[in-house]
């Protein structure tokens, strides 16, 4: 994988402001993504984005004096989840820098998933800032799930940042002043983002335009988190219905022929070139499976590569 920064190309400011609002930081970030996507998600013609790629490949020789841990790349800033399976569907653990969003139904343990990720960052001396949306993940929940590590730092307890936000309202100004945050609070390495799609569900009622609006101020919000590659984000959302055609094209409860559950805020809120999403999908009450719906390197809905599946089990409130 190519790490090196975007900032290092020869781009034009107007492209490359356009590149980090979409999520992308690094060469292998824009080499990972086909070029309709980019095309489509910067609002550029295929030509344009071939002045991008043609940027990315050029000196792509690391010179003798780079050090080892550039020359490896991304494959060696990976953590464990504490998750065997989901470790497993991220090819080894969550990828520093990247965007995981874990959806799944009530009951489904994706916020003990997000409690045992944020365990993982702390058992590491790295500090967390945890903000929950529905009263799912509590100070107490959190100190439950650390209580059970044997591997905590001294004074484990200041490296977790912990705010409860109950509107969309809320959640908003947080996103606007989130990057301010990170630069009072510099050694902050992970951000977990519990229930997010609780709170956009008051946006309903909304002029879809206004909706849309929200979720592209919460990706602009995101990759400008992101860029620096410093920080890591969980994102936990619910699972919502939707119909669709015999053809698999969308439609509504009257004319469609079958339902599927997907994540309920979709992914236009998500930065394209650093995220993962996976879906937690029981088959009982303790077993199921974790489907990885899209990464950096699998597009499912632009490339048909067939959905990967990773088997779970549940063990004493573990996913395992």
């Amino acid at each position: 994988m190519d790490g090196r920064p975007l900032s290092t190309l020869k781009l034009p400011p107007a492209t490359q402001s356009a590149l980090m609002r979409a999520g992308y930081a690094t060469v292998a970030d824009v080499l990972a993504t086909p070029a309709e996507a980019l095309a489509k998600e910067l609002n550029i013609s295929l030509a344009a984005t071939q002045t991008i790629y043609s940027a990315s490949q050029a000196q792509r020789a690391a010179p003798m004096t780079q050090s080892a841990a550039v020359l490896v790349g991304g494959n060696s800033k990976r953590l464990t989840t504490l998750s065997r399976p989901l470790d497993a569907i991220l090819d080894g653990g969550i990828q520093r820098g990247s965007i995981l969003e874990i959806s799944g139904a009530p009951g489904s343990l994706k916020e003990t998933l997000a409690e045992r990720i944020a365990l993982s960052f702390v058992e590491e001396n790295e500090e967390v800032l945890f903000v929950d949306m529905q009263n799912m993940s509590g100070v107490d929940k959190l100190k439950e799930c650390f209580n059970k590590s044997s591997d905590l730092p001294p004074q484990h307890e200041r490296l977790v940042h912990f705010l409860s936000l109950q509107t969309l309202s809320d959640v908003m100004i947080f996103l606007g002043q989130l990057h301010e945050f990170l630069t009072s609070h510099p050694k902050t390495s992970l951000l977990v983002l519990n229930s997010l799609s609780f709170p956009f569900q008051s946006s309903v009622g909304f002029p879809h335009s206004t909706r849309n609006a929200l979720l592209e101020r919460t990706k602009t919000s995101l990759a400008k988190a992101c860029a620096s590659g410093a920080l890591t984000v969980i994102i936990t959302t619910q699972l919502a219905t939707k119909m669709l055609n015999a053809d698999g094209t969308s439609a509504n409860f009257d004319t469609g022929s079958r339902a599927v559950l997907l994540p309920q805020l979709g992914s236009s809120y998500l930065p394209n070139g650093k995220t993962y999403r996976v879906m937690i999908v029981p088959h009982s009450p303790t077993s199921g499976v974790l489907r990885l719906l899209s990464s950096p390197l699998h597009v499912q809905a632009q490339n048909k590569q067939p959905v990967r599946d990773e088997p779970y089990e549940i063990i004493e409130g573990v996913m395992q």
